[in-house]
């Protein structure tokens, strides 16, 4: 356990952002979700707006630092490319 008042103080810190976090990770999560509901219900609207919604928020996890660069671009290119297949 934190003895030093200033690891006390890190420590609360540390359990603040990592709750934060984990409601920042969760989110993306939902919003991905949807695209991939949209995706298998084969509506190419819904999955086009869900997508649309999806991504700067993606980009937005990576200027953050919850996502890692190469994974918030594998997602976006697999749900972009799963959408472009409804359509096509």
């Amino acid at each position: 356990m934190a003895n030093s008042p200033q690891a006390r103080k890190r420590a609360r810190q540390s359990e603040k952002r990592r709750v934060h976090n984990a409601s920042l990770r969760s989110m993306i999560r939902t919003y991905i979700k949807r695209v991939n509901a949209a995706i298998e219900a084969r509506d190419a609207d819904a999955a086009g707006t869900a997508l649309a919604e999806a991504t700067p928020l993606i980009d937005k996890m990576v200027t953050k630092g919850i996502m890692h660069k190469n994974k918030a671009a594998r997602h976006k290119s697999r749900l972009h490319k799963a959408v472009q297949g409804l359509s096509g």
